[in-house]
């Protein structure tokens, strides 16, 4: 991770910090065009890594959101994980449908803005189960963060998240 928190500071960005292995990068930048920033770091990091990397920003107010945001009612959720599938853009109506079509007893999906809440049920006496074929129904990059990651990086950096 220090390599990775190495190439943001090289972009010019400051208060850069990463938490745990899976590419969550904590940074500030003053870019108004979250966009383009996104294609600027992909390509940055594609030159000082050799092979490309989606990348999918949020802001503040955004991680918070997605914390705070009720994809699933209380007592559906007990004995499943939350998950969720960060997306560039918002779906379109052809990969919500290929989407839906996923659902099953163990995963449900619930689409808002640019993420996909997913409702990962364990089957008793088991490890989570899923075959889901995520990469049929998105077209597009996605990257998969537990809901419990998502609440401890807003725990580690309150004053910044």
């Amino acid at each position: 991770m220090n390599v990775l928190r190495r190439v943001f500071e090289s972009f010019g960005f400051s208060g850069v910090a990463t938490f745990l292995g899976s590419g969550n990068v904590v940074f500030e930048t003053s870019a108004v065009d979250l966009g383009i920033l996104e294609k600027r770091i992909e390509r940055g990091l594609q030159q000082a890594l050799g092979y490309r990397v989606p990348v999918f920003i949020r802001t503040p107010a955004e991680v918070k959101g997605i914390a705070a945001f009720e994809a699933f009612e209380k007592s559906a959720i007990r004995g499943a994980d939350i998950n969720v599938i960060l997306l560039t853009n918002k779906m379109d109506r052809k990969s919500k449908a290929k989407l839906g079509a996923l659902k099953t007893e163990t995963d449900v999906f619930r689409v808002h803005g640019r993420e996909i809440y997913w409702w990962r049920r364990k089957r008793p006496g088991t490890s989570l189960f899923s075959t889901v074929p995520l990469e049929k129904a998105l077209p597009v990059p996605f990257t998969i963060r537990s809901m419990s990651t998502i609440k401890k990086l807003i725990a580690k950096w309150p004053e910044r998240l």
